[in-house]
């Protein structure tokens, strides 16, 4: 491999393995509203569900087979945080830090679903 052909793949390969953090963020922050639906909502929960289904689908399509773990870690860490601020927006004493939750949450659902065609 010559240095001019590491340097062009190089900024190729960061910019997959972004592509793949992002979509496994948005997994697990899919996965967590959608739990946080079936016990609010369970009809939005459909939608959500399907969203969640086409975003794991991005996964298998670009994701390398030595990743699994860290692909995992990810989704895990981006629901862990995605539910910390349901729980923070729906069972806050303080209004603003609960709205403030509620946006950011809402937020960051809408971001990983702006991508998605449906």
């Amino acid at each position: 491999m010559t240095l001019t052909t590491a340097v062009l793949a190089g900024p190729a390969r960061a910019t997959e393995h972004q592509q793949l953090q992002t979509f496994a963020a948005c997994a697990g922050r899919l996965s967590a509203v959608m739990e946080y639906q079936w016990m609010f909502d369970g009809v939005a929960s459909e939608r959500t569900k399907a969203q969640r289904a086409t975003v794991l689908q991005l996964i298998e399509a670009v994701m390398p087979e030595d990743m699994g773990r860290e692909v995992l870690h990810w989704r895990i860490s981006a629901k862990l945080a995605q539910s910390a601020l349901l729980t923070r927006a729906t069972f806050n004493d303080d209004p603003a830090d609960a709205a403030w939750a509620t946006q950011t949450a809402d937020r960051l659902t809408r971001d990983c679903t702006a991508f998605l065609l449906s």
